[in-house]
């Protein structure tokens, strides 16, 4: 258990760490969101126009619409713009329980890799632990970031920066993970 402890934690430092440098230092995210000239007036009008906080799609359906009326909806926008908006009320530069949230959800994802190397017993095979450690940011990029792409037309810009945090903060961890799983074992 002090393994699997320590190992998480470790884990998740250096994921969570990554994290932060790239998005901090690095500048890998910064055309995830584009700067427009204009943004005084589209927050001004925004929030005149928004009640309440969400993920609006422009256009689209109103609620309890039938299948057919959506479907001319549909037909309606071929070729012209549309938008996805995610509207805040308010501003808070408390990043606190954010940084707290991240850090436990790499403790969990980190916890969760080593169950997955360990539940066979024995010691897991290093190049196995690095190469799951990898495949598994992959896959989460590819559920979470690649997905939400796929489906939202999400611009390349706005979602590499996140593939390359997957591919490097697991890579980090696997390779933490295959000395600290294996430390005194002979395994290869």
């Amino acid at each position: 258990m002090k393994k699997w402890l320590i190992g998480s934690i470790v884990g998740a430092i250096l994921v969570f760490g990554w994290q932060g440098l790239s998005w901090m230092m690095l500048g890998i995210h910064d055309n995830a969101g584009k700067y427009h000239p204009a943004q005084d007036n589209i927050i001004s009008y925004l929030s005149s126009t928004i009640t309440e906080e969400g993920a609006y799609m422009i256009p689209s359906h109103k609620p309890g619409s039938s299948q057919k009326e959506k479907n001319e909806l549909m037909k309606q926008m071929e070729g012209k713009p549309w938008a996805n908006i995610i509207y805040h009320k308010s501003f808070s530069n408390n990043l606190l329980m954010s940084i707290i949230r991240a850090f436990l959800v790499d403790i969990f994802l980190v916890i969760s890799l080593i169950y997955l190397f360990t539940r066979g017993g024995g010691i897991p095979i290093p190049r196995r632990v690095f190469a799951g450690s990898v495949a598994f940011g992959l896959a989460l990029f590819l559920w979470g970031s690649y997905m939400g792409h796929i489906w939202n037309a999400l611009p390349w810009d706005m979602i590499k920066g996140d593939l390359i945090d997957s591919l490097v903060a697991w890579t980090l961890c696997g390779i933490w993970l295959a000395w600290w799983l294996n430390r005194g074992s002979n395994k290869q």
